[in-house]
């Protein structure tokens, strides 16, 4: 029997009393169920099929009767005290508390704006001013001023003599500058330092402004071969608040001053193009080196053409590109690439990929900075319609960035409807109790018992104490390098409130969903009757070895073989040697003495095989179903051979012994097992039932 945790009766959660006006339909295990409960548990177990008849309604009367009595037969053993249930049952809250722990409304335009957006690619350069990802607010100065300052020129504000100064000043006191300083080692104040002095110079005689900055001012490592240059993305293809900035900003515009994980950056929107889709290509491929010398090219370029002109004669692009591309990985499978989107391959092959028309098109020789190229078109898949990718767009929204936004909107709801107020004051005078201690991991919260407890936030009437803040703190202590550690805290601040808000919306589901609380209890239920019939029923037939010797010897002539014929085939190379093979059985020769004689010369003359075949499973034997030599050779056109068949001895019915039926005994020994269980429960469990309320049910 196959287990498994989609359950077989999956019924609605029953809420005892919850229709306390309705009549009893029926009373299971000294619960009682009412006509409503009943009736919705009915139709949405059978959906369109429910049938408000009297027979349908008492056969439905067997089958939620007997999920009610496992449900209290589980309860009666205690498997819902079991800290495994428990488990089990927690990961399955929290796996269907998620979509309620987020604004719906959000996450519909998360999808519906992810989908539009896959539909055009953006052309952008950026200019990084990086900075760590979890830094300080005091620790970002630095990196947002040069930002301010870099984006400003852009624009054709220069920065004046103060402004280079101020932002001296902060340089360097920042922390990434100071000890470096201190050091004598003054190489990177004075890259970013001349980053700034030197803006007026960068522009004067350029012809892309924006380039020729990013050159000298963006911390991308990249930017010295791209300029800044990142070429055309769509949806999903940058981190959420880059994406937003390149779709905010007009073709030919600068974009404000945007953070992401890596830091600050400006972008510049160069183009806006319909989506060229993902595209599925092999090439055959001759190299050259990054510093190639002129005949080196000239050589590879040669050799392409050579082989364009082959696949131009009819040659098979496959077979040419595992004898002659140059591309180690991709030759071996036929010059096959990875699928690809816009801004992935150097431009020249992507703009003459995409430009091939059907599938199995290819192309003249392109040339790019790693060599020559002969492209073939195997397939381009475009963005379907919203229905055919909502499902896919639901889990990329979910692994992204941009799934924060509807907790976010969840928290602002719940603050607002709950009455959130906070005291910031009594936030920050936990700076009294903080120290160098806690950068080193030893701080402990007791230290701030001193401070009174005062409320630091109330959310519905709750209060949320400095002592709770300082346990919460404790808890996310790691050992940190030099920094302010009360900065350090107050950062910490909002994640702290953000969690207790989502806490507090959590463990009210049940009490503000009823289909939340209704599909928890179907889950709780099921694992309950899955775990118990796992235990009187499936694992019990497995381990109760002596209980199913017993059951098959009493069954046995349920379990027998067909007529069988013992079978021995002699796989001959040719007519001849069958014909020589005929002869040496006919006069009792064995299997030693044929093989023997036959393969002496070579040992692909004769193979042998028995095996016991049933009646009708060898389409060979059908006209040979006796035993002795078969009259006729037959001709194996699949493998080649000529078989003579000899059949040994042809078996009667007989019973299979156990290891040879074990599965099918198990199995109907599970059977076995329910069905004496199912009468137990029965015996245990009474059930009353009113006619009278069930038959009014029309």
């Amino acid at each position: 029997m196959i287990k498994s945790k989609i359950y077989t009766l999956a019924f609605v959660a029953i809420t005892a009393g919850a229709f306390a006006q309705d009549q009893v339909v029926m009373t299971v295990c000294n619960k009682k169920v009412t006509k409503t409960e009943f009736e919705a548990v009915y139709k949405k177990n059978n959906g369109k099929d429910a049938n408000n008849n009297s027979k349908s309604m008492k056969e439905y009367v067997d089958l939620f009767s007997m999920f009610m009595r496992k449900v209290c037969e589980a309860e009666q053993l205690g498997l819902d005290t079991l800290s495994s249930f428990k488990t089990e049952l927690a990961g399955y809250r929290k796996q269907l508390a998620a979509p309620y722990l987020t604004d719906k409304n959000t996450n519909e335009s998360l999808l519906t704006e992810a989908y539009d957006r896959l539909k055009t690619e953006v052309k952008v350069s950026h200019i990084l001013f990086r900075i760590p990802e979890n830094a300080l607010p005091k620790d970002t100065i630095e990196g947002y001023t040069r930002a301010t300052i870099v984006r400003n020129a852009l624009m054709g504000k220069m920065p004046s003599q103060s402004e280079i100064a101020n932002y001296d000043k902060l340089l360097k006191a920042s922390e990434e500058i100071f000890y470096p300083l201190k050091r004598h080692d003054s190489a990177l104040y004075k890259v970013k330092i001349n980053s700034i002095k030197n803006l007026p110079e960068y522009v004067k005689n350029a012809d892309d402004k924006f380039q020729a900055i990013a050159m000298k001012s963006s911390d991308d490592p990249s930017v010295v071969d791209n300029k800044g240059d990142i070429g055309y993305f769509t949806a999903f293809d940058m981190v959420y608040p880059f994406e937003n900035a390149a779709y905010n900003t007009k073709v030919g515009e600068i974009s404000q001053i945007i953070r992401t994980k890596y830091g600050y950056h400006v972008l510049k929107v160069y183009d806006r193009r319909p989506s060229r889709g993902e595209i599925f290509t092999a090439h055959i491929m001759t190299k050259f080196p990054k510093d190639a010398k002129d005949i080196d090219k000239e050589n590879a370029k040669k050799k392409i053409f050579e082989i364009y002109d082959s696949l131009k004669k009819g040659s098979n692009f496959e077979k040419l590109a595992l004898k002659y591309s140059d591309d180690i990985q991709s030759k071996n499978r036929g010059g096959q690439l990875q699928p690809f989107k816009s801004g992935r391959l150097p431009k020249e092959y992507e703009d003459a990929a995409f430009a091939l028309q059907n599938d199995g098109d290819y192309s003249q020789p392109i040339m790019t900075a790693y060599g020559w190229h002969i492209i073939k078109r195997l397939s381009l898949k475009k963005t379907g319609t919203f229905d055919e990718v909502k499902n896919e767009l639901k889990t990329r929204v979910n692994r992204d960035s941009r799934s924060q936004m509807g907790r976010e909107v969840l928290i602002a709801n719940v603050k607002k409807e709950n009455k959130f107020k906070e005291n910031l004051k009594n936030r920050d005078e936990m700076c009294k109790v903080i120290d160098s201690t806690y950068l080193k991991s030893t701080w402990k919260a007791s230290r701030a018992e001193k401070l009174g407890n005062k409320e630091i936030f109330n959310l519905a009437g709750k209060s949320y104490k400095q002592n709770d803040f300082a346990k919460y703190i404790e808890s996310q202590m790691t050992f940190r390098s030099t920094t302010d550690p009360c900065e350090v805290i107050k950062n910490m601040y909002n994640g702290w409130v953000e969690e207790q808000i989502v806490n507090f919306e959590d463990a009210r589901l049940e009490t503000k969903y009823a289909d939340f609380k209704n599909l928890l209890l179907e889950y709780r239920n099921g694992i309950l009757i899955f775990d118990l019939t796992d235990q009187k029923v499936w694992s019990k037939a497995v381990r109760d070895t002596a209980g199913l010797r017993t059951y098959y010897e009493k069954n046995k002539e349920k379990y027998l073989w067909e007529e069988r014929a013992d079978v021995t085939t002699y796989g001959c190379s040719n007519e001849k040697i069958a014909n020589e093979v005929r002869k040496m059985l006919e006069h009792k020769k064995s299997e030693k003495e044929i093989t023997e004689t036959i393969n002496k010369k070579s040992q692909l003359n004769l193979s042998i095989e028995n095996v016991t075949y049933l009646k009708g499973e060898n389409k060979n034997l059908e006209n040979n179903w006796k035993t002795g030599l078969a009259a006729k050779n037959i001709i194996d056109d699949k493998d080649k051979k000529v078989l003579v068949i000899y059949i040994n001895n042809i078996l009667p019915k007989t019973p299979k012994k156990l290891n040879e039926c074990k599965g099918m005994v198990t199995a109907d020994y599970q059977n076995y097992l329910e069905t004496e269980w199912l009468q137990e429960l029965k015996n245990k469990y009474p059930v009353t039932v009113n006619d009278n309320v069930l038959n009014s049910m029309k």
